[in-house]
């Protein structure tokens, strides 16, 4: 049991080539896998840490590995969602907006590391993580995993028109969660660079 965060964060890190190859797999249930794996994944970031507390078993290699493994997951997802969008304006901009704060912060971490300047997690930095997983789940399932969604699961409850309403709404919705997460990005990335700059 003391190895169970370890083994989920290592599970986080196993999904990223899935997570990858499942963009090059045909048919719209490629969409609903994807988004189901990053949401798969999503959850084990949670429990590894929550587990390591509560169970008193932090590691050197969850302290390490977990940090890393948030990281790939999110930047390596993003990369997929705008590729795959067609460099859609409103995908790219707070993606790569997103991608650059997440590798600042880390630069910032390894220096106040050195230094020994620890930096708490701020509850506005979960919500942050939270908007993120939430509509990265949701850009990857995308129009045709909605679609799937909609039309094979509770499809003759609906219309064509309120079908179409719906899937809509869902990217809507998710495009405008992945802009909020950019904008807490940068509000809890210059909380950094500021105690960065500070100690340099």
């Amino acid at each position: 049991m003391k190895n169970l965060p370890n083994i989920l964060t290592s599970i986080r890190i196993f999904i990223i080539p899935i997570l990858i190859i499942s963009f090059y797999i045909p048919g719209l249930f490629a969409n609903v896998f994807a988004a189901l794996l990053f949401a798969v994944a999503s959850i084990t970031d949670y429990f590894d840490g929550y587990l390591a507390r509560i169970m008193h078993v932090q590691s050197k290699f969850g302290k390490c590995l977990d940090p890393i493994a948030d990281k790939l997951m999110v930047i390596v997802a993003i990369i997929m969602v705008i590729g795959f969008s067609n460099h859609n304006p409103i995908i790219l901009i707070p993606g790569v907006i997103i991608i650059c704060r997440e590798v600042i912060v880390s630069g910032l971490r390894e220096f106040l590391a050195e230094i020994n300047v620890f930096v708490p997690v701020s509850k506005l930095a979960k919500y942050k993580t939270g908007f993120q997983m939430v509509s990265i789940t949701i850009l990857l399932l995308g129009e045709k995993g909605a679609s799937y969604l909609i039309y094979y699961i509770i499809g003759g409850l609906l219309t064509v028109s309120q079908k179409i309403i719906i899937v809509g709404s869902i990217i809507l919705i998710g495009k405008i969660i992945f802009i909020i997460a950019a904008i807490l990005t940068v509000i809890t990335g210059y909380s950094y660079l500021k105690i960065g700059l500070k100690n340099m």
